[in-house]
């Protein structure tokens, strides 16, 4: 029997083999590491090329927005110029038009300015005239107590409280009847009591019409007239002046009472004092007098004393006179 020879796994033939292998992977990654290079440099070539052309047109795309920018600045520099001369042809247009409506006035406008102005001074020549005409006829003494009478519109600020009305309502009402006589005629009448209460409710902020009948009706309601009352005029002068008061008309306040209850005199003063403002001539344009009268029985002497303090220097402080009355 034959005897098999052993057979070697590794044998010189096999490890040719396998070197063989190897040569060839490495002839490969060799041959393909050769062609990689030039086509990176193609790559990094063309990339710099398309940097150099973007860079380029960024900076005139730049320079375009500058120009632009300069452009506009200009544009707006010029708009608001135009803005500046329109509104200067405007103006200069409306006083054109204001030069022409002015130069346009007929003669018929003209003699009517006239005739308004001829027929006022005739209106002011004949007040004047009954001005004249009412201080010839007046004593001498002008005045009640040396009160003056030369006003045109009388206002009655009468106190209503239960010491008035329960003590003094008849003397009140025959001084303010006394106070009417010396004027014969004025251009307007009104009356409220202390607390700014009309009389006659629906005329605040007007003028009673002067007339027998209308000085007929005060005497008629005075009569039985309560309105509610604090014993203090302030209120009631400041509603008198505040709605009253005009540059233009001679006015007499003429206060009435026998209580002061505020608290502060000098509050009161300085609270006139605001309201009536001096007219053109320089004298406050509301006079106020005073009629102080006596306390009554049970009445405290010193809301008396202090009403008759706070007139004596509303009525010196406003171009008027205090009258205080005895029992």
């Amino acid at each position: 029997m034959r005897r098999r020879r052993s057979v070697e796994v590794f044998s010189l033939s096999f490890l040719d083999c396998i070197c063989c292998g190897f040569g060839a992977i490495i002839l490969l990654l060799v041959l393909t590491e050769i062609g990689r290079p030039a086509v990176l440099e193609k790559s990094r070539k063309n990339l710099d090329g398309q940097v150099r052309e973007l860079t380029e047109k960024l900076h005139a795309i730049q320079g375009e927005t500058t120009a632009l920018s300069r452009e506009l600045e200009g544009s707006r520099a010029t708009l608001e110029q135009e803005r500046q001369n329109l509104a200067r042809l405007a103006g200069e247009l409306s006083a054109l038009h204001g030069e022409y409506a002015t130069s346009t006035r007929d003669a018929s406008t003209t003699n009517r300015v006239e005739g308004e102005l001829v027929a006022a001074y005739q209106k002011l020549s004949a007040q004047m005239q009954r001005l004249l005409a009412q201080r010839a006829r007046r004593p001498a003494t002008e005045a009640i107590g040396g009160i003056p009478v030369d006003s045109e519109y009388i206002i009655f600020v009468v106190d209503t409280s239960d010491s008035m009305t329960e003590n003094h309502w008849d003397a009140n009402l025959a001084i303010v009847d006394e106070i009417l006589g010396f004027y014969p005629h004025v251009l307007g009448l009104q009356i409220l009591n202390d607390q700014g209460v009309y009389m006659f409710e629906d005329s605040k902020g007007k003028w009673l019409t002067d007339s027998p009948e209308e000085r007929a009706e005060i005497r008629k309601r005075a009569k039985h007239w309560a309105a509610f009352s604090q014993s203090n005029p302030v209120p009631g002068m400041e509603e008198a002046i505040r709605t009253y008061w005009a540059p233009d008309k001679r006015i007499s306040v003429f206060v009435l009472g026998d209580e002061f209850t505020g608290k502060s005199i000098q509050a009161a003063l300085d609270a006139i004092t605001a309201l009536n403002k001096p007219g053109p001539d320089g004298r406050r344009v509301v006079r106020i007098h005073a009629i102080g009268f006596p306390e009554g029985p049970g009445m405290s002497p010193d809301t008396n004393i202090r009403f008759s303090a706070l007139m004596r220097l509303v009525c010196s402080q406003n171009n008027g006179t205090f009258v205080g009355l005895k029992n």
